[in-house]
């Protein structure tokens, strides 16, 4: 006989979500205006493309204070009381503490787009505007080659149109100083298959 589901509050604040044991199932979770959203898993093309890019941005950071986090707690600053997203990654340059949840302040946020969640992952990137300390965020295709970048402008606005970079394209995170054919996100996925499309 299974475990019963544990409901969740109908309307929760960050705290309660973050004591909230789950809903009895190995399901992960983000919380969008008080209200629990259950994240599917990743297939694993997206997988290796998350894997992928916390490498290469490993490697790119390990002489600095910033460092790749994989499936951050991120708060927007709007109703931040009552949502904590859970971006694919995020570049955080202020040393974690014991039994911290959220990052403070990311300065970068990746998004890794998956058909099933896709409307949903693009709703995020308002709220992740909202952060005052987010310069870039990056929501990468996982069924094609292709990436889009939004980069917070110098008086502080953000673009009403992301920069498109294609298959044959490189992306430039200014932020962290990093450079890298797209490709590269996309090691030992079908998509960079000989013949494939």
């Amino acid at each position: 006989m299974s475990a019963p589901a544990k409901l969740a509050p109908s309307r929760m604040r960050v705290a309660e979500f973050l004591a909230w044991p789950g809903d009895g199932t190995r399901r992960k979770f983000e919380l969008v205006d008080g209200e629990p959203r259950a994240m599917d898993p990743a297939s694993v093309t997206h997988g290796t493309i998350q894997a992928n890019i916390g490498a290469l941005l490993h490697d790119h950071l390990k002489s600095t204070p910033c460092k790749p986090v994989a499936a951050p707690g991120v708060i927007p600053r709007i109703r931040e009381e009552m949502n904590m997203r859970v971006p694919d990654i995020a570049v955080n340059c202020v040393p974690d503490e014991a039994g911290q949840r959220a990052l403070p302040d990311p300065v970068i946020i990746i998004e890794i787009l998956s058909p099933s969640n896709e409307t949903e992952t693009r709703e995020n990137v308002w709220a992740y505007t909202t952060i005052p300390s987010v310069r870039e965020i990056v929501l990468v295709q996982s069924t094609s080659i292709g990436a889009e970048l939004l980069r917070r402008q110098a008086d502080g606005n953000w673009p009403g149109r992301p920069l498109l970079i294609g298959a044959g394209g490189e992306i430039t995170l200014e932020s962290i100083d990093f450079r890298s054919p797209l490709s590269e996100f996309y090691a030992d996925t079908y998509l960079l298959r000989p013949g494939y499309p």
